[in-house]
């Protein structure tokens, strides 16, 4: 079984095709609301083409909490429909991305001089259960005030009353946006990176094509479509304006910022939800680290431009000591950190923090559909509802031809329930077979179900040197990132690919040349242009971390 591929060749023939054809729907953004849209348009048979300025993921949906929920907190502002919608999406996640969605215990300890008493939480445990219809993996369980200091030595104790713990789930945002891409390919979808919407040509008064700008070549051209699709999350007022004068803001950007530890430093066996002033952090354990956010604060500058501030380094810090100040985290204890922004609609909301996580799907005059706000756990359903949004523009048989949506199957043949379970079970004769590691072939497994014996077979095949493990790893998910995820920097691998940046105190940088020229020898760089890639990355890794690195 194998799959199409999303790969740099395929980038060439899809700007090609951009160029000279006509489309049924033309998508600009390249996050998950995007992705999700041009799977769901795609899997109705309709001749589909998406662009994004930057590499995949690259915004919003690679900075999330990493977090597929209900939204606990949402039950406070009585979104009942925003929970019940998000934790149905939730179950389907489950089944359509198992490698990527994983089943997480959140535990939230209750102090009696805390905002929420034990008994209104406990009426929210039952909400939340019951929204979900019982197809949690858990329910909620109530905890002694005991019970809680012997799981979480390190916790504040003075006035704990108890805690209790409840399902969601944990995932890796920035890989579940790529194979939604790679499913959106299979359906037929024509899909290109670092490609930018520049301006609009008007026809009769509606947009009939979009002015773009490849920035891997400076190539223009110009984009064809019966109809067109903004998803650019926190850039949606700026594209607007961009194209269209009479534009009037409607966004309310909101900066988030995480931190992240290495397990050994802050070992969490569930995720802790931290209450602070009116808003929420969490303490996520995960596979390579634990991850500690977010901020909610107002943002007005250009998304591109975030970064992590001291400040904010400072406020999460703070909130950690409150909760566990037996643990005694410090600024040093960081490894990484990565702020975001939020594509929240103004709302007229005195804070950022009660500012609506609804989305939002409205077509202006000239005949673009926009969508923005919205949960990255809805966004499957938020797609669909996009498209039928489309579909409104569309005459009646266009409506009928379109009419059925194909996103609730599985987004990777090779990564269903059944061969991730089957993968985990081969893997070592997949060690035996190619003379590798077990434990190289359990992570490949791991992470990618049976396709990880296509990966291990690709890197064998190029002759990557099996002596360090770990290097070799690294490169045969290289190899497979530009050959299936059209990964055309060196950055992009370590940001958007993987765990490196983020999961490790070296960041991955005593890799970087071995995983230059593997990448080199599919995309054809120099030596030259490997040592600009390496030196692109440690910019960007400077820029980036610069409120957390020492010094």
């Amino acid at each position: 079984m194998s799959l199409t591929t999303l790969s740099h060749r395929d980038r060439t023939s899809a700007l090609k095709k951009m160029e000279e054809e006509y489309f049924d729907l033309a998508i600009i953004g390249g996050g998950i609301t995007g992705a999700g849209v041009a799977r769901d348009a795609a899997s109705r048979g309709m001749k589909v083409a998406l662009i994004e300025a930057n590499d995949f993921a690259s915004g919003t949906s690679s900075r999330s909490s990493k977090l597929i929920h209900g939204g606990i907190r949402y039950l406070e502002n009585m979104e009942f429909g925003l929970v019940f919608e998000a934790l149905s999406e939730r179950q389907r996640l489950f089944e359509m991305a198992p490698h990527l969605v994983h089943p997480l215990r959140f535990t939230i300890p209750i102090y009696n001089s805390g905002r929420v008493p034990a008994w209104k939480m406990g009426l929210g445990m039952m909400a939340y259960d019951a929204l979900s219809l019982y197809e949690a993996p858990e329910l909620h369980e109530f905890h002694s005030p005991e019970e809680m200091l012997l799981e979480y030595p390190s916790l504040r104790s003075q006035n704990l009353s108890g805690g209790f713990t409840y399902s969601d789930a944990y995932m890796d945002d920035d890989r579940l946006v790529l194979e939604t891409l790679r499913s959106a390919r299979v359906f037929g979808a024509e899909i290109a990176s670092y490609v930018k919407a520049v301006g609009a040509v008007m026809e009769g008064g509606r947009v009939r094509g979009v002015e773009c700008t490849d920035f891997e070549s400076n190539h223009t051209f110009v984009l064809s479509a019966r109809q067109f699709v903004s998803s650019v999350g926190p850039w949606t007022d700026r594209l607007g304006q961009s194209l269209f004068k009479e534009w009037k803001r409607v966004m309310r950007p909101s900066k988030g910022v995480h931190l992240t530890f290495l397990r050994e430093r802050f070992p969490l066996k569930d995720a802790v939800v931290m209450g602070a002033e009116s808003r929420i952090v969490f303490a996520i354990p995960r596979h390579e680290m634990v991850i500690v956010g977010t901020t909610d604060t107002d943002f007005s500058l250009d998304p591109g431009q975030v970064r992590t501030e001291t400040e904010d380094v400072a406020y999460l810090l703070k909130v950690i000591e409150n909760y566990f100040p037996g643990a005694k985290i410090e600024a040093k204890d960081i490894i990484g950190c990565y702020a975001g922004v939020r594509p929240l609609i103004d709302d007229g909301s005195q804070s950022e923090s009660k500012t609506s996580r609804e989305h939002m799907i409205w077509t202006e005059p000239h005949g673009v559909t926009f969508v923005a706000g919205g949960k990255y756990t809805t966004y499957r359903n938020m797609a669909e509802q996009t498209v039928a949004a489309v579909l409104e523009q569309m005459p009646i048989e266009d409506r009928v031809r379109f009419g059925k949506t194909q996103t609730v199957q599985p987004l990777n043949p090779l990564v269903s329930e059944s061969m991730l379970e089957r993968a985990k079970g081969e893997h070592n004769s997949w060690a035996e077979q190619f003379w590798i590691d077990p434990k190289a072939t359990s992570a490949l497994a791991e992470r990618h179900g049976m396709e990880g014996f296509h990966l291990a077979e690709a890197a064998v095949a190029e002759g990557l040197d099996r002596s360090v493990i770990s290097e070799w790893l690294w490169c045969a998910e290289a190899l497979h990132a530009v050959e299936q995820t059209m990964c055309l920097h060196l950055s992009d691998f370590y940001f958007r690919r993987t765990p490196l940046v983020l999961s490790r105190r070296d960041h991955g940088i005593p890799f970087a040349r071995a995983v230059a020229q593997s990448m080199g020898t599919r995309l054809g760089w120099s030596m030259t242009r490997q040592l600009e890639e390496i030196n692109a990355l440690q910019n960007q890794i400077q820029r980036e971390l610069a409120a957390t690195l020492p010094g």
